[in-house]
């Protein structure tokens, strides 16, 4: 029987302007296994990366429970959220957010400084995880000097350093050409099969969802269905 690492139960996300109250998310429901590939897909404005800040405690639901390997995070306190995000949770944006004064092994390093100090078995941890994303020649360059296709693969370096149980991708390809974005796809799907990590990956494009064991669709706040 498959572990379930995520379920979301009732999830509802709303804003208020004034008076108005707007629904992001309209009681999303469900789970997913360890070890799934899953993409969360539909049209711009969907709520699709509403849900997975959620996920990522990067946001914090108006209703519902998100519960991440047995634990309900609404219960967490703000400095357990914080803890729980640095040491269990692997995070890539669409904007890679690389510090630009740091090389790339300097950005895939900083994470673990804030645990461990600078330590040297650490940082050859880092080197070989840059080695096998094809970036060992790389890793001294500042990520004005790297292509968007390299800065994207510093960032899975640098949520893979963690080695977490969960990696939540946010548009990942979405400021890549087609053959660089297929390469990040590919990375990522190596890495959840090598590594058996759950990842989450937010996409609209019809032509990466081979790559997926499962899919759920959103539309206007809701599941529209769920493909396996």
């Amino acid at each position: 029987m498959n572990k379930k690492i995520i379920k979301v139960k009732g999830l509802v996300r709303t804003y208020r302007k004034g008076k108005v109250k707007t629904y992001a998310v309209r009681g999303v429901d469900f789970e997913l296994n360890e070890g799934d590939f899953a993409a969360l897909m539909g049209p711009s404005g969907s709520g699709k990366s509403t849900i997975l800040h959620q996920i990522g405690i990067l946001d914090k639901p108006t209703e519902g429970r998100i519960i991440i390997e047995g634990e309900d995070i609404n219960n967490l306190s703000e400095g357990q959220k914080t803890r729980f995000r640095l040491e269990r949770i692997g995070f890539v944006f669409q904007q890679y957010e690389l510090i630009p004064e740091l090389t790339a092994l300097e950005n895939v390093y900083l994470p673990l400084m804030v645990n461990k100090g600078k330590d040297k078995k650490t940082l050859e941890l880092c080197r070989k995880i840059l080695i096998d994303l094809d970036l060992g020649e790389r890793m001294e360059h500042y990520p004005h000097e790297l292509s968007g296709g390299e800065q994207q693969r510093v960032s899975i370096a640098r949520a893979l350093v963690k080695n977490p149980k969960i990696i939540l991708a946010d548009e990942p390809t979405a400021n890549l050409d087609s053959e660089a974005g297929r390469k990040i796809m590919s990375i990522l799907k190596q890495l959840n099969k090598k590594y058996k990590i759950t990842i989450v990956v937010v996409n609209h494009e019809r032509e990466f969802e081979k790559y997926f064991n499962k899919i759920i669709w959103i539309k206007d706040g809701q599941i529209e269905k769920i493909d396996k």
